[in-house]
């Protein structure tokens, strides 16, 4: 915001100063260890000036401080031109959106881009687990920071419900389950059906064993399961569109999607359109007649479709199989063909593990050698793996950490926490037990979002939950802290016109104007990790002023109304980043 009028005057300035047009300046803000507010990066300007750094930057900051009014001192540090902002600039500029509940955030108008965001995308053969949650804060966060940022935006998943994998809970179930439901056991739908894919890994290794042990190579023996074998004659079944296979699948997926709901509800994640790939798996079909067409993709002699990609630095891809089955990536064509004709969008988000990074590849070149526009406009949102101090997760083991669990875990850890604290003691059970779960989703939430989607990351459950550092409850803490501070006094006031800034009150108006330009980084770059590392520094902030500057026993009925209004617009910016990050922030603490 600050940094694009700078921008504009300080271009204009020396357009004037040296008759120069076109000027392009690089700004940015004043290292700690130097006075100053913004600096102006003078070496690309010598070109122009014909002149040694240190006068040419002498010479735009003396012009600047006659010209610009709000520019109150300057200094030189070689190459580098330090410029002060005036204590009034900050107040005015504070005051101009004091009034902005929404301050920073852009509506869509009518014509708004469309950005579709895919995320979660899970398998209906197991529940969500440890790495889906990374996956749907992200993808969900992005909406909101999209949304936030003037586009219009729809959130989309795939679930993958087809296939082998999905055979192999089914198998189990006819072979161990006697009939058992999610009524009958009081189990999860999701988990019971992920019970059923551990046991058919369980006796497929038995069997596997047993096999070798009778003198077979593990290869052979691999082959010769007889579990597997009935897994893959299910689907076989499925693919021929066998009544009693169909209706066993469409029982144990309504068991799966009815415990997935509950999972999405819990953490706070919705969508506006689901596909499935019992749907669109054939989509992709009629496009390989359309490639082949083109020259994009070719045959070969057994029947099979290729796209050779050597000339981009990959190499050659199977479209089609030679008994004319898809591959996924047929499905991803055909999928996102489907998503333009239903959304018409300009841009679409992969909310997908960095597993997935060469598939994505190709299939955006595919898209492009198709000749689709807006191919140009997908992005891939690769994230790094949650490891956990115990280590990684293998779910055909039954080892994953699932989401449900790991919640309700999380959940009963901020409990312990609060209670340690000696807070909440005066709030009633039923409010108490809502706050537990706001304290413990928000910390889970924060805690996978503050680091950049690229890099694989530790978490770490008790760490998540400190009250202090950088953590979802600190911030969390807070605002309730702020909201206390302003329970009993009413932030409707006329604002003080004459006020003395602190160099505290400086850097948290500093800090607050940046919101709007913070909202378009995280937008451009696709990565929450901006906002939540913007909101923490904020907090901080604030809290080192709360800490050290008294607000209601402030010097003055002035000086009281302005650092109440600069607490309460603290809160609100709080508020609105968090909310971006799908997390609540609470009134009490």
């Amino acid at each position: 915001m600050i940094k694009k009028i700078l921008e504009s005057q300080i271009s204009e300035a020396i357009s004037n100063l040296y008759n120069y047009k076109a000027v392009s300046i690089q700004l940015q803000k004043t290292r700690s260890e130097f006075e100053g507010d913004f600096t102006v990066v003078v070496f690309p300007l010598l070109k122009i000036t014909k002149q040694n750094p240190e006068k040419t930057a002498e010479e735009i900051g003396s012009y600047l401080i006659q010209t610009i009014s709000f520019i109150s001192k300057y200094n030189v540090v070689k190459g580098f031109l330090n410029l002060s902002i005036s204590a009034n600039f900050w107040i005015d500029k504070f005051y101009e959106i004091y009034s902005e509940e929404n301050f920073g955030i852009t509506k869509a108008e009518k014509n708004s881009p469309v950005f579709l965001v895919e995320f979660s995308s899970p398998n209906t053969n197991k529940p969500i687990h440890l790495g889906h949650l990374r996956n749907n804060f992200l993808g969900f966060s992005l909406a909101k920071i999209l949304s936030a940022n003037g586009k219009k935006v729809k959130k989309v998943q795939i679930i993958n419900d087809r296939g082998i994998h999905i055979c192999k809970s089914m198998v189990a179930w006819l072979e161990f389950g006697n009939g058992e439901t999610p009524k009958s056991s009081g189990i999860k739908g999701d988990h019971l059906v992920g019970k059923y894919y551990v046991k058919f890994d369980e006796q497929y290794r038995k069997e596997v064993s047993a096999l070798i042990k009778q003198g077979s190579n593990e290869e052979e023996a691999k082959k010769a399961s007889d579990i597997l074998k009935k897994a893959q004659q299910m689907l076989v079944k499925w693919e021929d569109g066998d009544s009693k296979i169909i209706d066993l699948w469409k029982t144990m997926n309504g068991w799966v999607y009815e415990g997935f709901d509950i999972t999405y509800k819990n953490i706070g994640v919705d969508f506006d359109k689901n596909y499935y790939e019992s749907d669109t798996y054939l989509l992709g079909k009629e496009i390989v007649d359309i490639g082949i067409k083109k020259n994009v993709f070719y045959k070969k002699e057994d029947g099979s479709v290729w796209i050779d990609l050597s000339d981009e630095g990959l190499d050659e891809k199977v479209i089609l199989r030679a008994d004319g089955t898809t591959v996924y990536m047929t499905q991803d064509i055909g999928t996102a063909l489907q998503r333009q004709q239903d959304f018409s969008f300009s841009n679409m988000i992969y909310t997908v593990a960095n597993e997935q990074d060469y598939h994505f590849k190709v299939l955006f070149l595919i898209l492009k050698k198709l000749g689709y526009s807006w191919a140009n406009n997908c992005y891939h949102l690769s994230y790094g793996m949650v490891d956990l101090p115990t280590g990684k997760m293998k779910s055909r083991e039954g080892t994953v950490v699932d989401a449900d669990e790991f919640l309700n875990e999380m959940i009963n850890t901020a409990k312990s926490i609060s209670k340690e604290l000696g807070k909440l003691e005066d709030m009633s059970a039923k409010k108490a037990e809502e706050l537990y779960s706001t304290i413990g989703l928000g910390a889970l939430k924060y805690f996978m979002l503050k680091v950049d989607p690229k890099k694989r990351m530790l978490f770490d459950p008790n760490e998540s939950v400190d009250f202090n550092g950088n953590t979802g409850p600190f911030i969390q803490y807070t605002f309730a802290r702020i909201q206390s501070l302003l329970r009993n006094h009413s932030a409707a006031f006329t604002l003080p016109k004459n006020i003395s800034l602190n160099s505290k009150e400086r850097d948290i108006l500093k800090c607050l104007l940046d919101f709007p330009d913070i909202i378009n980084e995280a937008a451009s770059t696709y990565s929450p990790a901006v906002v939540a590392n913007y909101v923490y520094i904020l907090v901080k902030s604030f809290n080192h002023y709360y800490q050290h500057t008294p607000i209601l026993k402030a010097d003055g009925e002035d000086l009281i109304r302005f650092r109440l209004a600069l607490s309460k617009k603290v809160g609100e910016v709080i508020k609105n980043a968090m909310d971006l990050l799908g997390i609540s922030v609470p009134d009490r603490m």
